[in-house]
């Protein structure tokens, strides 16, 4: 039995979504993972001596920091950014997920309608009684 063109397009659809929930996972677990390194750098930077000499990182150069306030306002802005970032994506994963569990429903509809596959029944016994 042939599919019809229309699950066909909300097949493809639903793949892309698939990955794109999985990119935007990764995405968003790379942000975490920033933004727990710069909250610890931060902590650690707090319980570093006053006149302890600090460097901060400038493209591939690491270079003296002019004081420690300068480090702690970029860390502490660095800090905000990553966290609006981080809660924009799982705004938008959240968003994307929906979705999915919407298409997949649909999905499922569709492909009962047409009678390509019956809930419980593997589609390759099917053929078999044929």
């Amino acid at each position: 039995m042939a599919i019809p063109a229309k699950l066909q397009n909300d097949l493809k659809q639903f793949q892309r979504l698939q990955q794109d929930l999985g990119t935007m996972g990764q995405q968003r677990m790379q942000l975490e993972l920033k933004l727990r390194e710069t909250t610890h750098t931060l902590e650690e930077l707090k319980s570093l001596p006053e006149q302890s000499a600090i460097y901060r990182p400038i493209g591939s150069l690491l270079v003296r920091a002019k004081d420690r306030p300068e480090v702690e306002s970029l860390l502490g802005e660095e800090k905000e950014t990553l966290e609006v970032r981080v809660k924009a994506l799982e705004r938008q994963e959240n968003s994307l997920k929906e979705r999915y569990t919407t298409m997949q429903r649909e999905i499922t509809a569709q492909i009962q309608a047409a009678g390509l596959g019956t809930p419980g029944e593997p589609r390759a016994a099917a053929s078999d009684a044929e």
